[in-house]
């Protein structure tokens, strides 16, 4: 991949996960890691995110009810967080959790909807 799309793809993640998760993440990486955070920032950044088919606010609800239907908590922690700059609110994240119990189990959203009312409460949401 190329150039572009790294580049491409480290500003919309900055713009969605915000700067100091970034950094953190970019300090972070070492030998065993680095080609898979350059493979994350060109194809899950730098191509599906940017990508112009939809607004970031529809990726951000897309993602939050894919991440909670698989139980891949921590993401759902990472991603519920960065609504504050998806612009996505918590009534939504709720209306997208509903479709999780329907599509995906009930209690896949139940796991979902008690991580989203621990971030709310700690965020203020």
């Amino acid at each position: 991949m190329s150039d572009d799309s790294y580049e491409r793809g480290m500003k919309v993640r900055r713009k969605v996960l915000g700067d100091a998760h970034v950094d953190r993440a970019e300090a972070n990486k070492t030998k065993i890691d680095q080609v898979f955070q350059r493979y994350i920032a060109q194809s899950a950044w730098g191509s599906v995110w940017a990508g112009d088919g939809i607004d970031l606010r529809q990726r951000s609800l897309i993602t939050i009810a894919l991440l909670a239907g698989l139980g891949h908590h921590e993401e759902l922690v990472l991603h519920i967080r960065a609504t504050k700059n998806t612009g996505v609110t918590v009534e939504e994240i709720g209306e997208a959790l509903m479709h999780v119990a329907v599509y995906a189990g009930v209690p896949a959203a139940n796991s979902a909807f008690a991580i989203l009312k621990k971030i709310a409460a700690e965020e203020g949401l």
